[in-house]
């Protein structure tokens, strides 16, 4: 003889169902706040958008940036805002020579550019060597070779020349030098204002940076409020037909950048 349900098992069923729901629901809601707090106090993933930071960093990369390293400004948790007006919660750093993810005053686009100058040092630009404090960096010229940058959707094919560039605290990296006489290449002599940072581009004739202030488009003296995270790692590098649009190109991915330190 078939057995049937009663309707104690009914309401057992029923209550079994709404228990593993909100098992789920908690489990959702837990992996966000910690995925929340993840983004917002230690690891933040950014995408590179153009040249300028050539030959190191290339459009298409995606970077991982440590939040911990520099501490956390206004701008830790965006687009949510963080309770930060002046300076940094646990401010370390940045030191000359790193590679920092910031927001510009008055914007609301990120911006990737390597440090130059801390607060009270006196930068120079002229002709197209940089001085800090009243001394050259040290420069090692190499060879001539060819890059691309982006002006929206077109691509410019440029050559450039590789320098070495060394700071005074003996960081490293490499340069690109594209122009004779261009535009960007005499600063003038400026000091950066207490509580700032003074950045630049590592491809020098196609970098908007600190050299230019922010109402003519460039990055301007950097508040440190407004640093968001030093770059630390390269996860990968999508090709330029890469479309998040488009799953055919998914893995159309540059060889070699993967896990790739940033120097």
């Amino acid at each position: 003889m078939a057995k049937t349900k009663s309707k104690k098992d009914d309401s057992q069923d029923e209550g079994e169902g709404k228990g593993v729901i909100r098992e789920t629901l908690s489990t959702v809601l837990w992996a966000l706040a910690i995925a929340f707090v993840m983004r917002t106090l230690i690891f933040q993933p950014f995408h590179i958008p153009s040249g300028s930071m050539l030959p190191g960093l290339m459009k298409g990369d995606y970077l991982i940036t440590s939040k911990y390293s520099v501490g956390y400004g206004q701008y830790a948790a965006a687009p949510l805002p963080f309770p930060v007006k002046n300076g940094r919660l646990l401010e370390r750093g940045p030191e000359r020579g790193d590679v920092i993810v910031f927001r510009p005053e008055g914007s609301k686009k990120n911006y990737i550019k390597r440090v130059i100058g801390l607060p009270g040092d006196q930068i120079e630009v002229k002709d197209g060597v940089v001085s800090i404090n009243g001394a050259a960096v040290g420069l090692k010229r190499g060879e001539t070779e060819g890059f691309r940058i982006y002006s929206g959707k077109t691509a410019i094919d440029k050559q450039g020349q590789r320098v070495v560039e060394t700071l005074p605290n003996q960081v490293s990296y490499v340069t690109y030098d594209a122009e004779i006489n261009n535009k960007l290449d005499n600063s003038g002599l400026r000091t950066v204002p207490a509580g700032h940072y003074f950045v630049m581009g590592d491809n020098r004739d196609h970098s908007f940076d600190s050299r230019v202030a922010v109402a003519s488009g460039g990055a301007g003296y950097v508040p440190a409020e407004n640093i968001i995270g030093k770059a630390e790692i390269i996860l990968l590098s999508a090709n330029e037909d890469f479309s998040i649009k488009k799953p055919w190109t998914w893995f159309n991915m540059r060889g070699g950048r993967f896990f790739k330190g940033i120097e």
